[in-house]
């Protein structure tokens, strides 16, 4: 069975990045697309806040692990984020990997 060659492995700085590639905010691996996730949620305030760009891995995973307002609240900064204990069993493990997409159903709260 043949190797998927879609999938990227951890690259070069976000400085020689060529068009067709972005690096995440949050897992810094270099993958072939992003979306903007706001770090204050817009329910709570945050809707002309900073964003940051993320995988989609990263993004959702955010958002299964952690409540709006705990991101508002304790989580307004990509680095406080990096370092929220909730997210790094999953940030050891996606560093590692070279999927684009994962599935994982958000828990209803």
């Amino acid at each position: 069975m043949a190797q998927r060659r879609d999938r990227l492995i951890p690259g070069p700085p976000a400085a020689t990045l060529d068009r067709a590639h972005s690096q995440c905010g949050l897992c810094e691996r270099l993958v072939q697309a992003t979306s903007r996730h706001h770090l204050v949620p817009r329910e709570e305030g945050g809707k002309h806040g900073p964003t940051v760009d993320l995988c989609q891995p990263c993004h959702s995973s955010v958002h299964r692990f952690l409540t709006n307002r705990e991101l508002a609240r304790q989580y307004p900064t990509v680095e406080a984020l990096r370092a929220a204990e909730g997210l790094q069993t999953y940030l050891g493990w996606i560093r590692k990997q070279r999927v684009e997409r994962i599935t994982n159903r958000r828990s209803r709260r």
